[in-house]
Formats: C-alpha cells, structure tokens, sequence
C-alpha cells in the first residue's frame, strides 16, 4: 500500500529532475541574452518569439526526459502492472506544460511536441514493467 502512495510523488520528483538536468543543459548551449531575468515574464515573452530554434526544442527534449523518468519511476516504485501512476504523473506533467506554453508565446509546433511528448510516460511506464 505504502508503494501505491510514494509512486505518483517519486514519478513526479523523477520527472522534475529529468526536465531540469536537461533544461539546465539547454541553457548552457543557448543561454538567455546577458543581463536577461528569466522571472521577468514580459522579457521571456519577448524572448520566446526570437529564440533560436534549438533553445525552444530543449524544452521538449526536457519534457521527453522528464515524460519518461516520470513513468519509469511512479510504474518501478508502485511494483505492479497498473498503468495509473505513470498516467496521472503524465497528466499532472501535461497541465503544467500547457499553462506555460499559454503564459509564453510558443509557436504551433511548440505546441504540438509539448503535449504529445508526454505519452512518453506509457514509455518509461512499458520499459519498467520490462525490467521486473
């Protein structure tokens, strides 16, 4: 029962750390303008609609990453066949990527990866009932 209840929280915690290594990569390959506030939401809006293509596709690398750990994790930590824990994280994962691509001004394309890369959660939730 105890694994049931820490599965959807490691799945989150999973992902979060898988999203922010690659994010965090992202951004020392393409870092902000000098002297940029990332917590400045006009300037990142602004930046959002110039930055380059590889910038904004490490995001959906991050959410891949994150996608994946996420199901990976909540399916290895719950210790059974149940597809609902790696679902929920997805769906959790889901709402807030698609509250931030609604604040920033993603384009299209951004969009359409930004969400269908969280099925990716059923990816890491099949490769961990593999490794059983």
């Amino acid at each position: 029962m105890v694994r049931k209840i820490v599965a959807i929280p490691a799945g989150l915690i999973a992902g979060v750390i898988g999203i922010s290594l690659f994010q965090i990569l992202g951004h020392k390959l393409y870092p902000l303008p000098a002297g940029m506030d990332p917590n400045d939401m006009n300037a990142m809006k602004e930046y959002v609609t110039s930055a380059p293509f590889m910038a904004l596709f490490f995001v959906i690398i991050s959410y891949a990453a994150g996608a994946f750990l996420s199901g990976f994790a909540s399916t290895k930590v719950a210790g059974n066949n149940d597809k609902i824990f790696a679902l929920v994280c997805g769906i959790i994962f889901l709402l807030q990527s698609i509250y931030m691509m609604y604040t920033l001004p993603t384009p299209i394309w951004f969009w359409i990866l930004g969400i269908a890369v969280w099925g990716l959660v059923f990816v890491g939730y099949k490769l961990a009932l593999s490794k059983k």
